[in-house]
């Protein structure tokens, strides 16, 4: 597929949109395919809040993209959107990849032959020798190596793959490295042609709720993930997890049954996680692994029809969805059976409530009231 570079102008409009309230990666894909433009989407976007029962959607005015840009080149760092040839490429083939990326650094993005290592951050010398050893052997294989700046085991799998190259995913802005103990180890990564991203503005210091969307990255740049340590419940673990559900590889190093640390990567392959012992094992099954050749994520998983030609929902539409919905998701065509209302309306609703921040939106089309 071929895709136009953004003018300068249509740039700022897309970080107008992307960063505006209640507006997410999976959000922004639907209002640019129902209004065609961020332009058009933008303009609606006061009146789609207003119809889900929303009082105020603050969107970022022109002159606060604009020195969002700015400040962002000051630093030397860059905004990257999916359409730019230096987005990375296994991103696009995510459920709601972002729309624009804040990068700093070298080229690494571009490379296809990447791997994800991570795991616990109380590493042990073990563990975090055994990272070494495989990003340094995998990166002498040409694999770019992706992870997301923790301290422990992704520290020592960053460290190993300076040289080789190496991609940061961080959960908050450039400005906010996180842990500061790894300041650093970012500036050695840009110092040696490795990257650093985020998909957060400058300014924006991580949340607990942010470093799984940053594991979400981390899983979508790489074509499989290995997890060296990690504790039965760990963000490790939630990074394989999206890893599956993005149908990414799935590897783990085995460790003793007496070390917590351990516990969830062999649980891991109790379940059909690959057995890593060197990294043969990653290369031998990443060999004819593409991403390409999954769907791109540009449209939404029902059908959707030109905004201009579907009616207004009523305010009986809006009251037999807001007693289907729950704090449990729900999937949409699950929401479209138990209520009758067409697809096309049932995406309109969805849309209004998700812009008013009455209901959040979790991947695989699932909807759950708020609070």
């Amino acid at each position: 597929m071929t895709r136009s570079i953004l003018s300068p102008a249509q740039r700022v409009s897309w970080l107008r949109l992307i960063r505006a309230d209640n507006v997410g990666p999976a959000t922004f894909r639907t209002l640019i395919n129902r209004f065609g433009s961020a332009d058009a989407a933008l303009d609606a976007l006061p009146h789609l809040a207003q119809r889900g029962g929303g009082r105020h959607i603050r969107i970022p005015t022109l002159a606060e993209a604009e020195d969002e840009i700015a400040r962002t080149e000051a630093i030397g760092a860059r905004l990257i959107s999916t359409n730019d040839p230096d987005y990375p490429p296994h991103l696009r083939h995510i459920p709601g990849p972002p729309p624009v990326l804040t990068v700093m650094g070298g080229n690494a993005l571009t490379n296809k032959r990447t791997v994800g290592i991570v795991g616990a951050r109380n590493a042990s010398a073990a563990g975090r020798r055994m990272a070494q050893l495989l990003a340094t052997d995998l990166g002498r294989q040409g694999y770019a190596i992706i992870s997301g700046l923790a301290r422990g085991i992704d520290a020592a799998a960053h460290q190993a793959s300076l040289e080789t190259g190496t991609v940061a995913v961080m959960a908050g802005g450039l400005d906010h490295i996180y842990p500061s103990e790894n300041l650093g180890l970012a500036q050695a990564i840009v110092d040696a042609g490795g990257t650093l991203l985020t998909e957060m503005p400058l300014g924006w210091e991580p949340r607990a709720r942010d470093f799984p969307r940053r594991n979400r990255l981390v899983a979508g740049i790489s074509l499989g993930v290995v997890i060296v340590e990690a504790a039965k419940r760990s963000g490790s673990l939630i990074t394989a997890r999206l890893a599956l559900e993005q149908n990414r590889e799935v590897f783990a190093v085995p460790g003793s049954p007496l070390d917590p640390r351990a516990e969830g990567g062999n649980h891991l392959i109790q379940q059909g996680a690959r057995l890593v012992t060197g990294a043969h094992d990653i290369v031998a099954e990443l060999t004819h692994a593409d991403p390409a050749r999954l769907p791109l994520f540009e449209a939404e998983d029902f059908d959707a029809a030109p905004a201009s030609i579907i009616a207004d929902p009523s305010e009986d539409d809006r009251s037999r969805l807001l007693t289907a919905l729950s704090h449990a998701p729900t999937a949409a065509d699950m929401l479209i059976e138990a209520t009758g209302i067409s697809a096309p309306v049932m995406q309109i609703l969805l849309l209004e409530l998700e812009l008013a921040g009455r209901i959040e939106r979790s991947p695989g089309q699932l909807f759950a009231l708020r609070g």
